[in-house]
This record gives structure tokens, sequence and C-alpha cells, in this order.
């Protein structure tokens, strides 16, 4: 086995997890796949060898489910408090802070990120989102009603805990994604079975062995590693209530198909291919390190990266300039040393699915002002990339490449409804940023625009508090704040005749 050198580079906790063998999580108990297989788990920065993973399947699913679906139904789980479970949500928190900095090594090593990145953002906002949830238990309430219907009536609503719930979670925030899923079904009582990526299973591992100190019981979550089979399974099974997604729209739609056999609920959260526009006014102290950061954070592989910026022709030459420079200034390197700020694409999937598409956009006619080629002779690594010249027909426009690539086009319009059409001249609509000292030309076209999150003078800003998802195939549903917590409950209503 050729084990990756950056393992090395590990402090004493996550070199110590790494090295041990990695099993499923059933039923409270860490076992062995059915199947008896396991999987590589490799370093990006080095192609190399990390970990063997259990390699879960639709037996280990279905044994997974039966244990969610007793805890739900039979187990404590269901009789456990509100308080109680927002303590326990909670405390889970206290203890992903608690371990932080194994958690942000195992996540920097698994996916490549830069460690100070998943020390600053992907852990802290991790532990923000569960005790933001955990505050919800204790206020999921019905309503009183009152009915028309002849005669005297005591009618309300009540909000109910939806059942088991399957969540098949991406690869570029493999732990902040697992508690997006996890952190409001708990609170609202539900049961998980959690299928991780197979390119990044190690942090929803740890996860789990936190989750079981935390207190939960057994059967209340449930983490199935594998490729694609578990999660197929998981999507299909006829005893999970509700499957959620977060993924490519390819796939999003393949989830859809495979829910259809007993009509499970579904919620997606997709791809993107979000929209910058820079207006002749925009402060460029902001917006220059605000677009790259916007398409340049996780080496690009946000689904809301600012992929698409329109900067008008006034400014044009300077934003490029500017850009550029940001671009160039980035130190690229393992995600391990700290000073890196451009860690490598998480797979050699994702990294020949980049290099293609900077491949397709040369040969259609696009310029690459700094970067577009590999960075180094082994990993994964692109540099930072700025692509001027191009027009809406190329595939490297209207495609999501997920990696760090802009392409940036020029626009002379000051009219707000044919920007917009720029702007939402696209399958996704799931974000979108505005640059402009003008708070009430961003205002207008912050409604203009199709897309479910849309950002003034910063981008790829999110809050525990506030609902995200997208338009159109960017997905359904919205996760944090209030309205994640109604993905994972039932409406019921109740009238009695006095």
């Amino acid at each position: 086995m050729d084990v990756s050198a950056n393992v090395g580079r590990l402090g004493a906790a996550a070199s110590a997890f790494i090295s041990k063998p990695h099993k499923l999580l059933i039923d409270g108990k860490w076992v062995v796949a059915k199947g008896g297989k396991t999987f590589p788990v490799f370093d990006p920065a080095t192609g190399g060898q990390i970990a063997a993973v259990a390699d879960g399947g639709a037996a280990d699913i279905d044994l997974a489910v039966k244990a969610a679906r007793k805890a739900f139904d039979d187990g404590p789980w269901g009789k456990v408090k509100p308080t109680e479970r927002g303590k326990i949500v909670w405390r889970l928190a206290d203890l992903l802070e608690k371990h932080a900095t194994e958690l942000a090594e195992i996540e920097s090593i698994d996916n490549g990120k830069p460690v100070s990145d998943a020390k600053m953002v992907d852990l802290p906002f991790s532990c923000e989102l569960l005790r933001y949830m955990a505050g919800w238990a204790t206020k999921i309430t019905g309503q009183s009603i009152p009915l028309s219907a002849p005669g005297e009536w005591h009618a309300y609503s009540m909000r109910e805990p939806v059942g088991v719930v399957g969540q098949i979670i991406p690869w570029n925030f493999p732990l902040m994604m697992a508690v997006w899923k996890i952190a409001p079904a708990l609170t609202a009582g539900c049961t998980i079975v959690l299928k991780p990526a197979e390119q990044t299973p190690l942090s929803a591992i740890r996860l789990g062995e936190l989750i079981m100190e935390a207190g939960f019981p057994p059967g209340v979550v449930n983490i199935v590693t594998g490729d694609g089979t578990p999660g197929a399974a998981l999507a299909a099974h006829p005893d999970v209530d509700k499957v959620a997604f977060t993924g490519s729209t390819e796939v999003g739609k393949l989830i859809v198909q495979a829910a259809a056999g007993n009509l499970k609920k579904v919620s997606l959260e997709l791809g993107g291919k979000s929209p910058s526009f820079v207006f002749p006014d925009a402060d460029l102290s902001v917006a220059i390190p605000g677009a790259a950061t916007g398409i340049f954070f996780n080496m690009g592989q946000c689904c809301t990266a600012g992929s698409r910026l329109f900067v008008h022709e006034r400014l044009f030459d300077k934003m490029m300039a500017g850009l550029s420079d940001e671009a160039q200034k980035l130190k690229i390197g393992p995600g391990l040393d700290p000073t890196t700020r451009v860690g490598p694409l998480v797979s050699e999937e994702q990294f020949q699915r980049v290099t293609g598409y900077l491949a397709s956009g040369k040969e259609q006619g696009a310029e690459a002002i700094t970067g577009g080629r590999r960075h180094g002779n082994e990993g994964y690594f692109i540099e930072p990339t700025v692509l001027t010249k191009t027009t809406p027909t190329m595939k490297v426009v209207r495609e999501e490449i997920f990696g760090p690539v802009v392409c940036a086009m020029p626009f002379n319009d000051d009219d707000l409804e044919r920007i917009a059409r720029q702007g939402n001249a696209t399958e996704y609509g799931l974000a979108a940023s505005i640059w402009t000292r003008d708070i009430g030309v961003a205002h207008k076209l912050a409604r203009k625009l199709k897309a479910g999150s849309v950002w003034i003078n910063v981008h790829n800003f999110n809050d525990v508090a506030l609902p995200f998802g997208g338009y159109k195939q960017s997905g359904w549903g919205r996760e944090m704040g209030y309205e994640a917590i109604e993905l994972y409950t039932e409406v019921k209503a109740v009238a009695a005749m006095l």
C-alpha cells in the first residue's frame, strides 16, 4: 500500500483514528460489512492511501433501516422529552468543539481542504448549527385553529417527526454536511441512516463515535459507508420515510426516481452556477477579494461558488487585474500545511473533470488570464483560474465545473430586467451576489433573481438561522433555519366536535 506522506503531519489523536479499522455503525455497534469487503481512502494531496473503510451494501442498509425503525417505533427515542433531546444534541456540539483540532485534521487529509479552513469554518459552523437546532427541540409547535363549520369544535394542528430518514451527503464539506443533515432531524425526533460520500467517509465515522459518546440511544443514528450501492438502496428502501440528499443534480434526479416506490418525502440540495454582478459603483477593495473568495474558497468545490462573474465594462479591466492578483497570491499546497490557502481537488475523478472543462473552454475560445493548469506533479492540484472571452454558449459558462474556475464577462447595461435575465439564464438557481454601493439597485435586482440565496457585497455567506436551498434544478426544500425542522416533520390536524 502506497501510504501518503502527509499521515506524518497528523497530530496524535487524528493519527490514531486514521490507523485503526473503520466499520459501520448499526444499532449502536461498530460492525464489519456483511460482504466482508473494504475500500481504500486516499489523500488527494499525494494520491497515497490513508485508510481502509468498510464497504457496505444493500444488506447493511437493510439492517441499519431496521435498527432505525425499531429505535423510532419501539425504542426510547420517541419517548425522550424535548428538553432532553435538545440537551443531547447540544452535548454533541460540545464534543465536536472538544475534538475540533483532531476533526479538522481528519477532514483535511481526507478531503484536501486547508486545515485552517476546517478549523475556522467547518468546525465552528457545525457546532453552532447543532446548538441552534438544539434550541428548537422545545419550540416545535402546532396551532389552535378556529373552524367555520357548523357546531362547536376544538381544532388544532401538531408537528410530529417524519420517522426514519435516509441522509446522503457529499464530499466537499463532509463533516459540516453531515451535521446539516442530522441536527434538524435529531431535534425533530427522527432516526437516521447516514450514507457519507465514498471519497470522504472518515469524519462521518469519527462523528459516529462522538454520537455514541454523547448518549444517543442505539439505532438513532446509523452510518453505512460504501460506494453508490448503499446510497441507492437507502433511497429506494420501502421502510424509509424520507430521504435527504446533497450532491449533483444528475444524482438528485436518480434519488427522486428511487424514492417513488413508497412516495417517501424527498429534499434535495443540488448544483449551482451562481452569478455575481459587479456594478460600476462597486467598491473594488471589497468586490475583488470577495469575488476571489466566492470562487476559490474550498478550491471552488462549493455548490454556491460564484462561477459566473458579470462585471460592468467600466470596471472590467481593473476587476480582472485585481482578481488575477488575488489568485496568484493564494498559496497552493497540502491541506495539512497551515499556510496553505488552496488545497487539491478531492479525487482523480474530480481532477479529470475540471481539467476537461479547462480544455473545453480553451477549445471554444476562452482565455485564461491566470491559472488554467495543473499545479505540481503529484496529487490533484489545479491553479486558481480566471477565464475571460467567455460567452453564454460555452460549456464552462453553462455547466457546473466544481473547481477553482471563474468565467468573467463584461456588461454595459443598466436595465435590471436584462441583467437579471443573464443571471437567470441557467438551469440552476442556488445563489447570487450583487456588488454595488446603491442599496436600492441591489434590492431591486435581488427580487428579480431566481436564486434561493442572494448576497449583497459578499459571496458564500451562510448563517445557521438563514434558510438555504435553491430554485429550479438546484433542489427541493430548505436547510437551516426553522425551515429545516419543517423538512423533518409531518403536520397532523385534529378536530373534535364538542
